[in-house]
């Protein structure tokens, strides 16, 4: 567990952006019953929060892409790390949207991006990585190099990894379930027998035999 992943997970709990609830789960909406709720949006919201995260995302752009060029962030919940990382770190930033605007330009990228430029994706959350995937595929498409994602969380789930892998595409969370289960037991949110229910759960979603163990 590194500096980072333990600060931004104390961060997250204590502001509630990711809450877990391991004996009354949340619905999600293709009907998995979930031990975790995550909102990332809450930093924002956070002004001390907000500035751990977006030092840390800054922090980990320049160790692992040094020769980052441009940041691109995901619509729409990456798109204010994106700015603000890019303003710590002094480069340019757009954003990706989910699908081309039907008026206008018709742009499906926001800002200035020239071919074979370095680009970071900033994404607040990574699940089963399609969408963040699908932005890799538009800027690739527009002729940039994506040198990967930078994250602030990660459930680390099976179909997540596998698709990152398939796309070529490297991935750095500040923090993961992993350590925020630890940590929640640690600072008490939830007791330590229910590592076993989140990693349960976390391992294989559909399988709701966790439930009531």
């Amino acid at each position: 567990m590194t500096d980072i992943q333990k600060l931004i997970a104390k961060d997250l709990l204590s502001i509630k952006a990711v809450f877990f609830r391991p004996s009354e789960p949340f619905t999600w909406a293709s009907g998995i019953k979930s031990p975790v709720y995550c909102d990332n949006r809450l930093t924002l919201t956070a002004p001390a929060v907000r500035t751990d995260v977006e030092m840390s995302l800054a922090e980990t752009i320049k160790k692992e892409y040094p020769e980052a060029e441009v940041l691109m962030g995901t619509s729409t919940a990456g798109i204010a790390h994106a700015a603000i990382t890019a303003h710590l770190m002094g480069l340019p930033m757009g954003y990706v949207r989910s699908g081309a605007k039907d008026h206008g330009r018709q742009n499906q990228i926001e800002g200035k991006l020239e071919k074979g430029q370095k680009v970071v994706v900033v994404e607040d959350l990574i699940s089963t990585g399609g969408s963040v995937i699908e932005v890799v595929n538009v800027l690739r498409e527009a002729g940039a190099e994506v040198l990967g994602i930078v994250s602030i969380f990660t459930y680390g789930m099976q179909k997540g990894i596998k698709r990152l892998e398939e796309a070529n595409v490297k991935n750095v969370s500040l923090t993961n379930f992993d350590v925020i289960a630890e940590i929640a037991a640690e600072e008490n949110y939830i007791e330590k027998s229910d590592i076993a229910k989140l990693i349960a759960f976390r391992n294989n979603p559909s399988d709701e035999s966790w439930i009531g163990a």
